[in-house]
């Protein structure tokens, strides 16, 4: 019988079908970070129970971390260096591996593990972090999941699971210039609703997306959240592989990976069809990544009215020319060294609009230091941006940094939601490029 690419996966997973749709699965990977880490470490610990195989664990300090120059493990978060400092203590007891604040591998987890070569094609991963699906991007079956399931998947190495419905959503034919895999998934969110992808593990196929390299796909799995469905994922192919090539994780040499696919006449329960040349550079209007249109575009009559109250626009008014008070370049959607050289190409010899804050954070320590040895971070330094360590940062608001009270923001990021980055800021997402565009315009702008 013809299967899926999720189906092949799943099935080699299964340990045990529990009925009702649900199914023991076998978990390969781990992800910790240091807001949840300690919290699940410490409950396995005074349930007596053990981490069956730490080697399969990992954990990281990037959700809370202070990304200012010169960083320690103090943060901006009121209380949250307890957070670090009780992950740091949990993970050593346990003998997991922890990319610490000071680790030459600390970045945001899901930009870390494909660095790392901890994610592979096949495998099921899983972190208490919605966007785990961004590593879907390598042909693993990665989702989000919450604290005490991470206790369960560490004590026995399973999770009991409600199998979700497949979907393949096709982007034919090619790109239009300068349109980004953030326009992708803003176009599929514009046109399906934020709920489009509900129940689902969707699979991007088709020819703009074999097109892409693996950074761009990571971003497009990462928003599958957004679509409100289980996971993205992209088969594997010749780019995945080189991409994993020698990465420190990896096996060497690595195994034959090429039968991770759909097969032709595999039937999923469910298909979108987008033609990629409809596809223009997106920005998002209201406070859900589906209030989208394009850069060029009017917001729609029919918006929702709270969403426009909140945001302070107006319904037929166009976006492009807005004014936006901060530009924030970063997050686990866009803040890999492609992006970054993409957005320094646009700002390069140019300056930040005078009174607008602007900020780079790069996505790894890695990333940063690969961006500082081509120089990316004096084009941004030299045009006004802030440049800082690596770490999820501004992306969402956790009690410590934050933009200024009632601040128009143009961000990279992945969620517009009321409040996302701090009480009563006003959040339009956008591809790096069209961040970096609206910092020098001063307002919302094409590249």
């Amino acid at each position: 019988m013809p299967r899926s690419l999720f189906d092949k996966i799943w099935d080699a997973h299964v340990v045990a079908d529990l009925g009702g749709g649900s199914a023991l699965v076998a978990i390969d990977r781990i992800f910790l970070h240091e807001r949840t880490g300690a919290a699940a470490l410490n409950s396995m610990k005074a349930a007596g129970r053990a981490v069956i195989d730490p080697a399969r664990v990992f954990a990281v300090t990037d959700h809370i971390v202070d990304t200012r120059p010169g960083r320690t493990d103090a943060t901006l978060m009121p209380g949250g260096q307890a957070f670090i400092t009780e992950t740091r203590a949990a993970c050593r007891a346990a003998g997991i591996t922890l990319f610490d604040v000071d680790s030459p591998d600390q970045g945001i987890v899901h930009v870390i593990s494909p660095e790392l070569g901890i994610v592979l094609p096949g495998v099921t991963l899983v972190a208490p972090d919605s966007h785990t699906c961004t590593q879907g991007a390598l042909g693993a079956l990665a989702w989000g999941i919450g604290s005490s399931e991470a206790e369960h998947a560490m004590a026995t190495g399973t999770l009991r699971v409600v199998r979700p419905k497949s979907m393949r959503v096709t982007f034919s034919g090619t790109l239009r210039p300068g349109v980004t895999a953030k326009d992708m998934m803003l176009h599929l969110l514009a046109n399906h609703g934020a709920g489009g992808g509900a129940g689902h593990a969707v699979e991007f196929v088709g020819e703009a997306v074999r097109a892409l390299d693996i950074e761009a796909r990571m971003t497009l799995c990462n928003m599958a959240t957004e679509f409100a469905a289980f996971t993205g994922i992209v088969a594997p192919d010749e780019k995945t592989f080189e991409f994993l090539r020698g990465r420190r994780y990896a096996p060497d040499p690595l195994p034959d990976w090429s039968a991770l696919r759909s097969d032709d006449d595999a039937t999923l329960d469910a298909e979108i069809v987008v033609d990629s040349a409809t596809i223009s550079q997106m920005v998002s209007w209201g406070t859900s990544p589906e209030h989208s249109t394009g850069i060029k575009g009017t917001i729609p009559f029919s918006a929702d009215c709270k969403a426009l109250d909140y945001i302070g626009l107006n319904a037929g008014q166009a976006i492009e020319g807005v004014p936006v008070d901060a530009a924030f370049i970063g997050s686990c959607t866009n803040s890999r060294l492609s992006d970054l050289r993409r957005a320094a190409t646009i700002v390069q010899g140019r300056r930040v609009a005078p009174g607008l804050q602007a900020l780079v954070v790069p996505g790894s320590s890695a990333v940063k230091r690969a961006a500082e040895a081509e120089g990316l971070d004096r084009i941004f330094i030299d045009a006004g941006f802030e440049w800082r360590e690596s770490g999820c940062s501004l992306c969402f608001y956790a009690g410590g940094e934050g933009f200024r009270p009632g601040s128009r923001v143009i961000s990279s990021t992945n969620r517009n939601f009321e409040g996302r980055q701090g009480p009563g800021i006003r959040t339009h997402i956008a591809s790096p490029e069209v961040v970096a565009a609206s910092a020098l315009a001063g307002s919302i702008a094409a590249p």
